[in-house]
């Protein structure tokens, strides 16, 4: 009997089994990331139909700008079309918010949480303003297409 065969199979399906759990969590993880990167990097007009496709059926969203929230299947494009509606009588242009590296990405079973910074520059009136400390939270839930999103808010400090 070698005892070192043994030893080094032994050895090899117990880091099997240590690691692969952690991996799999990080392999959702990065999922989950690239899902909300989906959505929220393809707002724009050229674009919309990708972001659109990443919400749920059920949605709901909150925001700073009236009417603050929008719910269900049309959700995700009634706010878009707020958003739009909103900018232009607030002269509003040149829009452009980007995502900083997310605090949490939490996952129970086929839900997901994710909180990241976010910075929002933009022209009002033709001068730059900044919202350099805001934060987009999400929640997803898993469906046979993938991650989608549930709900999200975008809190300006």
């Amino acid at each position: 009997m070698d005892f070192r065969r043994i030893a080094a199979a032994s050895l090899t399906m117990v880091f099997t089994l240590v690691l692969s759990p952690r991996s799999a969590v990080a392999s959702v993880k990065t999922d989950i990331v690239a899902a909300v990167h989906r959505y929220f990097d393809n707002l724009d007009k050229d674009k919309l139909e990708t972001a659109l496709a990443m919400c749920d059926s059920q949605v709901s969203i909150l925001d700073e700008f009236p009417p603050h929230e929008w719910h269900g299947p049309t959700a995700c494009a009634d706010w878009w079309k707020a958003l739009d509606a909103y900018d232009e009588k607030e002269g509003i242009t040149d829009g452009a918010a980007t995502l900083g590296t997310p605090w949490s990405v939490d996952v129970t079973g086929d839900r997901a949480y994710f909180v990241a910074p976010a910075t929002y520059e933009y022209k009002q009136h033709g001068k730059p303003v900044e919202e350099s400390r805001a934060v987009f939270t999400v929640a997803l839930r898993r469906t046979e297409a993938g991650w989608r999103i549930t709900g999200w808010t975008w809190s300006k400090h």
